[in-house]
């Protein structure tokens, strides 16, 4: 090595990630001086150090379990690194057990390794210039980090005068060449750190590059506190080495998933550490029990449920929390099953899928250290039930609900805080809360913590999404299609046809109409040729409707070699077109699966839809999002985001639209602009007198009748002018009810809103004037009629 480099890299990098450590309370020691304390080249534990610690944190240990402990550490079986690795980290966190007698008999005792209680109990050391010899040769890694004489990070620098693009990529590969090169090593690692100061990435072992991830936030510490123009390396090395934050790391942090037959181990990224974190010390230090709850933003593709694990499994740690019931709710089948399975794969205790209505509510009463899984939608009273009961009053019940902005499901949501009226609520949303959507501010509390797109799109957690309008040019021929259309239906009246039309002469019918979706179908192919496929990527196609799917898939068939598979939700009176693409659960979860898959393994390109999979369907493969469907505000942000999760040379995502949705495109980001919405935090209190009167104001058109007669409440509603006063009358109480849920506050108007809401029903079809023919065989004519003339 020339002076130079050797001056850059150790001067540069080295030294000051040494110096960092030793502000932090480290102890610098040379590795050349501890090779007096190793009896072999090979050991990677400093079996000296290890047994002193043993015995200070368990002085009752006995010299035979000492020594037994001691080997069973340096000595540790597994078929493969990541499997000593996992068993390894949970030996740290749940401790090991010897039988020993200490005065009361032979009893299983445990073992600490490291005193996560007492931080100052524990031996910090950074080394640098440790050998490592085993058959395969000699690696030396740059910067290591023992605590209590186990190996738990590595630190690879590189120098800054490297091309800045292959900085991070060197450290990484280096560190990938030790893992292969000495697995011992790596069965006691924790997390990994490439850095040539102006940069700096953490991974975990097997990790490459695009999963090692910047620090940029060393909450709780302020970048500002860290010293004059603190460098990447700086804020990095304090984000995860502060010795507190290492431990709250191991601890609460990392998880092993199953992924394809294999275990991938994952740590936090900083945006998580930071939202849990903030979380908890609002849990911790609200003034009020009220005051703990609030809504955590994580853009889309963040990792939302892998926060709410880590949440999780730190709120259990907490002893003043006293083992809290955990209680995870989320509004769709799909999201319940991943949150479920990520409870479960990352060895979360014992988490309960509420499978019924009644089996949700046997969990919810089984106290402190229960984990319950629902869906919003089991929150629903029994038919002989008044209200929903009141299951548990305890303050120790935290609640996670996601995407948290969805409250049509208000009544439900009510339901959940008469069940639970003194719970801590957190809502986790991937889109923001918009200017008019105070009702989750007012049902969470204010933000926690927020990580917006434009942030994760330069962390790199997500990637960019791009919007291109390809519309199909649709003219119909000859006259306009009003004046075909009086011609083909002069036999009816002209009220009839403007009923044929409104009813049938739809957006979604000349959408949905087989020319239309023609042309369509023969650019999609196309541009997925050109520009998708060759990158080895796949597609969603969103349809108007379940017969348009279809239609899409009939023609993709017809006219390409893709693969593709349809996912509708099936109707009992379906024809036999729509019939062979009813999927069974198991089927459905099949071709998800395989659209997942790489293209070399599995060809399955694209997935047609109309409803489903459009919201918390991650698939990373997908780049390209077909859109022919109208989608407005979270609906529409929520399905872009398909395509914006990271993958293997994949540096943005497409929405190619072909119905024209820029205009609500402008809409939904508009939610973005308004950095806080403070302002929008009107309490529940000030919307109830409006509540009362407006209440008031529908029910007085049966003051002087008997609610249980139905005929003599309509009667009223017999002249026109009333009714339309009525209805006025009910859409506003309606609107304040909406304002109000899901506070239990609403809680005793709800009868008297579904009331209303049947007399209105019963009104609209006794009076509604239908003069005229019959027109439900309409449809196929104007369907004709569109397609003849398009």
């Amino acid at each position: 090595m020339s002076m130079t480099q050797d001056w850059n890299e150790k001067g540069l990098v080295e030294d000051r990630v040494i110096d960092h450590l030793k502000r932090l309370g480290y102890t610098h020691v040379n590795g050349a001086t501890l090779d007096a304390e190793r009896s072999m080249q090979s050991d990677v534990v400093l079996r000296g150090r290890f047994t002193d610690a043993l015995k200070r944190l368990n002085p009752w240990l006995s010299e035979n379990n000492l020594n037994k402990v001691a080997r069973s550490v340096t000595h540790m079986d597994a078929t493969n690194v990541m499997e000593a690795n996992q068993a390894f980290h949970g030996l740290l966190i749940n401790m090991m057990s010897v039988q020993q007698d200490l005065g009361k008999g032979r009893k299983n005792q445990t073992v600490k390794l490291i005193d996560f209680d007492d931080i100052d109990n524990n031996e910090f050391l950074v080394v640098d210039q440790f050998s490592i010899t085993n058959a395969i040769g000699t690696i030396r890694p740059d910067v290591m980090v023992f605590v209590n004489g186990l190996p738990l990070v590595v630190i690879e620098c590189k120098s800054p005068t490297l091309a800045p693009d292959e900085q991070m990529s060197e450290g990484v590969k280096q560190l990938l060449r030790y893992q292969r090169e000495n697995e011992q090593l790596f069965y006691y690692n924790q997390f990994l750190i490439a850095s040539s100061n102006d940069r700096a990435r953490t991974g975990t072992i097997g990790a490459r590059l695009q999963h090692f991830s910047e620090w940029k936030d060393p909450y709780p510490t302020k970048v500002t506190d860290i010293g004059a123009n603190p460098s990447a390396q700086d804020i990095l090395l304090t984000g995860v080495l502060e010795k507190e934050r290492l431990f709250d790391i191991i601890q609460n942090f990392i998880v092993y998933e199953p992924a394809d037959g294999k275990i991938i181990k994952k740590m936090t990224r900083y945006q998580q550490y930071r939202a849990v974190n903030k979380a908890v010390d609002r849990i911790l230090h609200a003034d009020d029990p009220k005051h703990r709850g609030g809504v955590v933003w994580a853009t889309q593709g963040s990792g939302k449920s892998l926060a709410m694990v880590f949440l999780a499994t730190k709120l259990r740690r907490i002893e003043r929390l006293e083992n809290p019931a955990i209680v995870i709710v989320t509004d769709r089948q799909d999201l319940d099953r991943q949150i479920t399975n990520t409870f479960r794969v990352c060895g979360f205790p014992n988490p309960q899928q509420a499978e019924s209505v009644d089996e949700l509510k046997s969990m919810l009463q089984q106290g402190p250290g229960t984990t319950v899984m629902t869906l919003v939608q089991k929150f629903q009273e029994a038919d002989d039930e008044e209200r929903y009961p009141e299951l548990t009053t305890s303050e120790n019940v935290i609640v996670m609900v996601d995407e948290s902005h969805r409250t049509q499901y208000s009544t439900l949501a009510m339901n959940m805080r008469l069940a639970m009226p003194n719970a801590t609520y957190i809502g986790f949303t991937g889109t923001p809360i918009d200017k008019d959507d105070k009702s989750t501010f007012r049902t969470f509390g204010p933000y926690i913590d927020k990580y917006p797109i434009e942030q994760a799109v330069e962390d790199g957690a997500t990637v960019p999404i791009f919007y291109e309008a390809r519309m199909v040019d649709l003219h119909v021929q000859g006259e306009s299609i009003d004046a075909l259309f009086d011609r083909y239906f002069r036999d009816y009246s002209e009220e009839d046809r403007e009923r044929i039309k409104q009813k049938y002469a739809t957006d979604e019918a000349i959408t949905a109409s087989p020319k239309r979706i023609r042309s369509i179908v023969l650019d999609m192919i196309e541009h997925y040729e050109h520009y998708i496929r060759p990158n080895g990527f796949k597609a969603q196609v969103v349809a108007v409707s379940r017969e348009a799917a279809v239609l899409y898939k009939q023609m993709l068939d017809e006219m390409s070699d893709f693969e593709s598979k349809v996912i509708i939700s099936g109707g009992h009176n379906d024809e036999k077109d729509m019939k062979a693409h009813h999927l069974s659960k198991q089927e459905e979860k099949q071709v998800i699966k395989r659209f997942k898959q790489p293209m070399k393994e599995d060809a399955l390109s694209f997935l047609i839809v109309c409803d489903k999979l459009l919201t918390g369907f991650d698939a990373p493969i997908e780049q390209v999002m077909y859109l022919d469907k109208p989608l407005k505000e979270h609906n529409l942000l929520q399905a872009i985001a398909r395509t914006n999760r990271t993958y293997d040379k994949k540096s943005y995502g497409l929405i190619v639209d072909y119905y024209g949705v820029s205009r609500f495109l402008e809409e939904a980001l508009d939610i973005f602009h308004e950095d806080d919405i403070k302002g929008a935090m009107h309490e529940i209190d000030e919307e109830m007198p409006r509540l009362e009167s407006r209440h008031r104001q529908a029910m007085r058109f049966f003051d002087y009748v008997n609610k249980e007669n139905s005929e003599a409440c309509l009667k009223k509603l017999e002249p026109e002018d009333i009714r339309n006063e009525f209805d006025t009358a009910f859409k506003k109480f309606s609107e304040s009810m909406d304002m109000v849920l899901p506070n239990p506050k609403a809680e005793p108007y709800i009868d008297d809103l579904k009331w209303l809401g049947k007399i209105r029903k019963l009104a609209k079809s006794r009076y509604h004037v239908e003069a005229g023919m019959d027109i439900s065989d309409c449809g196929e004519k104007v369907k004709q009629l569109i397609e003849e003339h398009i």
